[in-house]
C-alpha cells in the first residue's frame, strides 16, 4: 500500500460535506487513495480557505467601524442601524460556517494522515496538530460573538 489510505467513505461524507464541491482532488472525490503529499497539499488548501473566508467580513468591518468613528450612526434611521448590525451579522455567520467546515475537514485529514506509514516531518507534524485544530474552532466562534457585541455597540450605541 505504500502508505496510501482510503477516503470519502459514508462517514466522510457526513463529516465533510462540501468536499465533493469544493475542488478538492480528484481521487478524494471518487474514493481513490491518497498518498502523504496530495493529503499536505489538500491540508494547505483548507488553511488559505480559512484565511480567505476572513477577507470579506474585514472589509464589511472596515465598512462598519469608519463612519462609527466618525459618529455616523447616531442621526441615522433605526433601519440603517439594523441593516447594518444584519449585514455585520449575516457576512460574520458565513464566514464561520466556511471556516469551521475547513476546520472539520482539517480534522478528517489528520485522521488520514495518521493512517500514513513512515510520514514525514511535516506530515508527521501536521497529524499531531489535532488539539489546535480543535482551540481554532473554539477561537473562531468566539472571536465572532465577540465582534458582533463590538458591531451592535458601535452602531446602536452604548
Amino acid at each position: 500500500m505504500g502508505g496510501e489510505i482510503w477516503r470519502f467513505n459514508s462517514l466522510a461524507i457526513f463529516i465533510c460535506p462540501s468536499l465533493a464541491m469544493a475542488g478538492f482532488p480528484q481521487q478524494w472525490r471518487e474514493g481513490k487513495k491518497m498518498d502523504e503529499l496530495s493529503l499536505v497539499k489538500l491540508w494547505n488548501q483548507l488553511r488559505s480557505q480559512i484565511i480567505n473566508s476572513q477577507i470579506a467580513p474585514a472589509l464589511v468591518l472596515i465598512g462598519i467601524f469608519v463612519p462609527a468613528t466618525f459618529d455616523k450612526f447616531s442621526n441615522a434611521p433605526d433601519s440603517a442601524k439594523y441593516l447594518t448590525v444584519g449585514v455585520a451579522a449575516i457576512t460574520g455567520i458565513l464566514a464561520t460556517i466556511s471556516q469551521y467546515a475547513a476546520v472539520r475537514e482539517g480534522e478528517a485529514l489528520i485522521y488520514d494522515l495518521r493512517k500514513v506509514e513512515k510520514p514525514s516531518a511535516l506530515a508527521a507534524k501536521i497529524s499531531g496538530s489535532r488539539e489546535m485544530l480543535s482551540l481554532s474552532a473554539i477561537t473562531i466562534v468566539l472571536f465572532d460573538l465577540a465582534m458582533i457585541a463590538l458591531v451592535v455597540w458601535a452602531v446602536l450605541g452604548a
